[in-house]
């Protein structure tokens, strides 16, 4: 054995294994930044992943079978062993080697310090900064759509740097029109300054002013007014970005300076119409019924697209429209918003919404989201996990749109709950992150937490899905009562109503009680199959649950509706894997564990 292993080390097997194996983790480093940032398919990185690994054992087998000579590569049997020159050659190696982990170092430097994200934490909470909604200061027909629209792009010019905090749009438009105090803004948002200004416009003049307000004293750190034109709209809004960064003490050199600029639209048209699509689509989802407000949003998302193909954000508000009519159609559902020949394209249309979003994203943040959110929707599950654990690490605001079904059903209820806190943060008055964050507490084994969220967050940011989540934290703590009365007060649609009474219901082990509210909610039922899965699996209906579950696996969009129905169902398995062989195929495809959670005790559910 000692002599092998001198054998070994004579011809340098040793050595080039070291170097082969650190010249390989260099590729797949680069393979990982560069795949990544163009959204290439999963199978791309594995494709690179089992070269690198098939190409070690041939390295080892040329190392020991050849050796390099001053005439050449040749057989290590035809080499006088006087005259080898394996000590040179291994000194060679050793500077590669050296050379090669010193690049690595620069690497994970560079990977951490330039490239990576600064999350939101103790030591970037003084840098914290809720743009407020510019004044209009005229009464034009679209003046104030084109306030919002400058605010907005100041916004997300200032969300590029990571250095800063910066409260999501929502939040900071929620104290629009308020004679409110900034310390009190600033409290409610969590942050140190606030920045707010005003916008006037007589024909092609334009005067905007803007200050930046530390909170605790009211004292302006920085302030200015604009006169120019329209036409200077742009440059206006630039200089305003760049002159509140410097005056929070952050350094801007030129590649931050043009991801600020990329980050936005650019176009002070194409923001003012942006906008009043932005108004429709939140009004939307703030009623359980949407899809028809989101049809009207899209009209105006079209033109944004149409005059700005590049700007990422709107080719997903775009496509959720196509997303819930798909979701509905799939459980049966046919409102007639969309024709028959839109429901036909509506998941190629989708499809187009996802690729051009994952394609003009602006951040490495942002290209991690979309490239989970594409790899889903489009039904490519191959490598799901290695990108979901990607999306879960991932600091700073950003997020997918299916992140929290995937954590909550396959199994990452825990790590997505670190992220729903931090989102929750960026923008802590939108109903959506309370409802989120709520949902998670309580999949992830705290029920109490779970209520005081779900409380707390009806109070500060109310909204349609709240109440659903406030209604289940009541239920999963006995507090059946007061479930039934929060369902009387804050949900409106009777199917939904009767739903969530069967809820309560089937908490308690009432079965007859249970089978009356299923049949009244089948009466008057608009959800569709979705929801019979639902009311029968807390019923303990088993056969009907899978008979409803065996016709949404049917439809090319199963898959993702009965993962929904899985997360809000929080009762375990809702239904049979035998009933639902597509969806069945497409979890062994992906490798992920079907291991929905359920939440509390459902006495009539015995599978």
């Amino acid at each position: 054995m000692s002599q092998l292993f001198q054998e070994l080390k004579r011809r340098n097997v040793f050595r080039v294994t070291i170097a082969y194996l650190a010249v390989a983790w260099l590729i797949l480093q680069a393979a990982d930044i560069v795949l990544d940032n163009i959204a290439a398919p999963d199978w791309l990185m594995q494709a690179v992943m089992f070269f690198m690994a098939i190409g070690l054992p041939i390295a080892i087998v040329l190392a020991w079978a050849f050796e390099m000579t001053p005439d050449g590569i040749k057989k290590e049997t035809e080499v006088d062993r006087t005259t080898s020159i394996t000590q040179s050659t291994g000194k060679k190696l050793d500077r590669i080697i050296i050379a090669v982990l010193g690049i690595a170092v620069i690497v994970l430097v560079v990977e951490r310090f330039v490239l990576g994200d600064t999350p939101p934490g103790v030591e970037t909470i003084d840098k914290s900064v809720a743009v407020l909604p510019f004044v209009a200061m005229s009464s034009g027909p679209d003046d104030e759509y084109f306030a919002d629209g400058l605010t907005e792009e100041i916004l997300n010019s200032l969300a590029q740097l990571p250095e800063l905090l910066i409260t999501a749009r929502t939040s900071a438009f929620s104290f629009k029109g308020q004679d409110i105090p900034v310390q009190e803004i600033a409290s409610a948002l969590g942050v140190k300054h606030i920045v707010e200004g005003s916008v006037r416009r007589s024909g092609d003049r334009l005067r905007v002013t803007a200050q930046l307000i530390r909170a605790e004293d009211g004292f302006h750190l920085w302030s200015e007014n604009y006169d120019s034109t329209s036409t200077d709209t742009i440059s206006v809004q630039e200089n305003i970005a760049e002159q509140i960064a410097s005056a929070m003490d952050v350094v801007l050199d030129e590649e931050k300076r043009e991801a600020m600029k990329a980050a936005g639209l650019r176009d002070p048209e194409a923001f003012t119409l942006y906008q009043k699509g932005l108004e429709l689509f939140l009004q939307a989802h703030g009623d359980i019924n949407l899809v028809d407000g989101l049809r009207r949003a899209n009209v105006y998302f079209e033109q944004v697209i149409e005059r700005v193909p590049t700007f990422s954000e709107v080719y997903l508000l775009h496509s959720d429209l196509f997303v819930h009519a798909l979701t509905e159609e799939s459980a049966g559902v046919n409102q007639g918003i969309l024709s028959e020949e839109e429901l036909a394209n509506a998941y190629p249309t989708a499809i187009a919404d996802y690729e051009a979003a994952a394609k003009h994203s602006t951040s490495k943040a942002q290209n991690t989201m979309m490239g989970l959110d594409l790899a889903y929707f489009s039904g490519d599950w191959r490598g799901l996990d290695r990108r979901i654990t990607r999306a879960l690490d991932t600091p700073g605001c950003d997020s997918s749109s299916w992140i929290q079904v995937i954590a909550d059903v396959f199994g990452y209820s825990e790590q997505y709950l670190e992220q729903a806190r931090r989102l929750l943060a960026c923008d802590p008055r939108w109903s959506l992150s309370w409802f989120n964050l709520a949902r998670s507490t309580l999949r992830s084994g705290d029920s109490e937490e779970a209520l005081r969220i779900a409380r707390e967050g009806t109070e500060v940011a109310p909204g349609g899905w709240l109440a659903t989540a406030l209604v289940r934290s009541l239920v999963a703590n006995g507090k059946y009562d007061e479930a039934l009365m929060e369902i009387d007060r804050r949900i409106d649609a009777e199917d939904l109503e009767l739903a969530f009474k069967a809820l309560v219901a089937a908490a308690q082990g009432e079965q007859s009680r249970l089978d009356q509210l299923f049949e009244e909610f089948k009466s008057v039922n608009t959800a569709g199959n979705e929801w019979v899965i639902l009311v029968a699996a807390w019923g303990g209906h088993r056969e009907e649950a899978n008979r409803a579950a065996a016709m949404i696996d049917e439809h090319h969009f199963g898959s993702l509706t009965l993962t929904d129905v899985a997360q809000w169902c929080a009762c375990g398995k809702p239904f049979d894997l035998e009933a639902t062989p597509n969806y069945a195929a497409k979890l062994k495809e992906s490798g992920l564990s079907w291991s929905p959670p359920s939440v509390m005790d459902y006495p009539l559910k015995d599978w």
